[in-house]
């Protein structure tokens, strides 16, 4: 898949994929290729918005991949994967990850 664009601990954007970490249980990681993607947004998280949530879901259409720094971070990524269950990232960089996506998913639904 190629060399990283972007890595830290939970996310890591290759040149054809982006996996994150912690997906699955336990450990699980899931590789999602930018062609699956067909859509991506931005979302600033507060105390019930998914900020709290280290793992898994409250809400049925979000699914937040492991991160325990979550709480201190302030903004998500969300990807549709045109699929009912929509990936909830939070990247240590979310502007590099975000720039990644752009240059890498040919769509308009951001």
């Amino acid at each position: 898949m190629g060399g990283s664009l972007y890595r830290d601990r939970w996310i890591e954007c290759t040149s054809g994929a982006l996996r994150i970490r912690g997906y699955y249980f336990p450990w699980g990681t899931k590789t999602v290729p930018y062609t699956s993607i067909r859509g991506f947004r931005r979302v600033e998280m507060g105390v019930f918005g998914g900020q709290i949530r280290i793992w898994g879901t409250s809400h049925p259409r979000y699914w937040a991949s492991l991160d325990p720094g979550r709480p201190a971070k302030k903004d998500a990524l969300i990807l549709d994967l045109g699929r009912f269950v929509r990936p909830f990232l939070t990247p240590g960089d979310t502007d590099a990850v975000e720039a990644v996506l752009r240059a890498h998913v040919p769509t308009t639904d951001r």
